[in-house]
């Protein structure tokens, strides 16, 4: 007979996510708003791999290449990215599309990420790596700029150089991209809530708040 057993502890929320969505940096600062508001939410994030461009060059490549083969031409990326501007401001973020010279491959940040993981700072080092890339306009493909970022929360910068020098962990990025895709996942972000619960785009905190209460709420059959 099944019987109802306890809430865990923790509720877990994984998000899909990319490093070179905007979308993804407002939803995610969305998320982290909500749950520094309601700190009585007792939730574990985990951060999965995405990856939109999953044939970028390992280099990256110029901006405005990248904005005429993703989007067919430079100002119809601007009327896009003057829309996330706004939309960033009211959360916070400063985006400076301008200040971004290449398009980066983000499988190396994403490698960081699960490395950094290990040491309990994954959560802050999304946030830190989202704003070197939209808003400092910072190469987050380049080792070395992922490597100081690394260091300045709490990393040693020579071991997260030497981890990036590998290809440690970069199966796990594409098996992950690939896992998502068969999920169903196309976009991103895209917050799954405890095994059971899913909502993609960058919902608004209140629309992140009702679904992290279903989950906790909903009882679990043992």
């Amino acid at each position: 007979m099944n019987i109802l057993a306890p809430l865990p502890a923790r509720l877990s929320i994984e998000i899909v996510f990319d490093f070179v969505c905007p979308w993804c940096y407002l939803g995610i600062q969305r998320l982290n708003f909500l749950l520094a508001r309601r700190q009585d939410l007792p939730v574990e994030l985990t951060w999965r791999p995405f990856l939109l461009n999953p044939d970028m060059p390992r280099m990256g490549m110029a901006r405005a290449d990248y904005m005429i083969r993703k989007f067919g031409a430079e100002d119809r990326a601007r009327r896009l990215y003057a829309s996330i501007t706004n939309l960033g401001a009211a959360e916070g973020i400063v985006f400076d599309f301008g200040a971004i010279r290449r398009t980066p491959n983000s499988v190396d940040a994403h490698r960081l990420i699960r490395y950094a993981a290990g040491y309990g700072v994954a959560d802050q080092l999304v946030h830190a790596i989202l704003r070197a890339h939209f808003v400092e306009g910072a190469d987050i493909g380049n080792i070395e700029t992922l490597s100081l970022i690394g260091a300045r929360h709490g990393l040693d910068q020579t071991a997260c150089r030497n981890f990036l020098n590998t290809a440690e962990g970069a199966e796990h990025v594409h098996a992950e991209n690939l896992h998502a895709h068969r999920l169903g996942i196309n976009g991103v972000p895209c917050f799954l809530i405890d095994g059971e619960h899913a909502i993609a785009g960058a919902q608004e905190g209140e629309v992140l708040e009702r679904l992290i209460e279903l989950a906790a709420s909903t009882p679990r059959l043992g």
